[in-house]
């Protein structure tokens, strides 16, 4: 049974890394310095909605975020006990821990004979490289935890309210060494000082930085 362990990473520092690694670096250490402009926090909202429209669809989901609500450690060894169930499970938020990585999963099925579908939501008509990474990251870890992966899905909005489920398990599996020399990298990073890099095109590419006002105010000779 998965004990309640401490996470260093998480799918959404995973990829702020890839982005900036100054910005993973103040994702653990100085998260207080984020701010988030009227445009992304309405951006979330919406994402958050259309999340749970596409939940709605499963009639028999169990969510680990409305049982143990912020306590993310508890989220796996949670998991861990659902899906000894027999039969289908279906969870959403469901917690796995490997490599001192956290993911929890949009929506995963566990079907009747033991194989496993996984769902990751985005509230965006594109299939968009990031998406990918997300979902590489998240197999990666996930992959280390239970075996029968199924399938691993990315659903996209159709532009009308609809779902457009795109199933990228074969680039998941290709990707393992990549994530796994990142998460490597990331964590030696992480022991060390504070990377010293400028603003620039990065700050904005491909999400706006929360810590772009504070690193404008440590460089006064600006890209802008």
């Amino acid at each position: 049974m998965p004990h309640n362990k401490k996470h260093l990473l998480s799918k959404s520092k995973y990829i702020r890394g890839l982005q900036c690694e100054k910005a993973l670096y103040y994702d653990v250490y100085c998260s207080h310095l984020a701010r988030y402009d009227k445009e992304t926090l309405v951006r979330f909202r919406a994402g958050r909605e259309f999340e749970a429209s596409y939940k709605a669809t499963f009639t028999n989901g169990i969510a680990i975020d409305q049982l143990l609500r912020r306590e993310v450690d508890k989220y796996p060894q949670r998991t861990a006990e659902l899906l000894r169930d027999e039969g289908e499970v279906v969870l959403f938020e469901a917690g796995f821990l490997y490599d001192d990585v956290l993911v929890l999963a949009d929506v995963l099925r566990k079907n009747a004979d033991g194989t496993y579908d996984i769902f990751e939501v985005k509230n965006n008509s594109e299939l968009k490289e990031v998406f990918r990474h997300d979902a590489a990251v998240q197999h990666y870890v996930i992959s280390h935890c239970i075996s029968g992966i199924r399938s691993f899905n990315i659903v996209n909005n159709d532009g009308n309210g609809g779902f457009v489920v795109t199933d990228i398990l074969a680039y998941c599996q290709e990707e393992e060494p990549t994530i796994a020399a990142n998460i490597s990298h990331f964590k030696q990073l992480l022991e060390g000082a504070e990377p010293v890099i400028a603003v620039g095109d990065h700050c904005t590419i491909p999400y706006p930085c929360p810590y772009i006002d504070h690193c404008r105010k440590q460089f006064s000779s600006t890209w802008w």
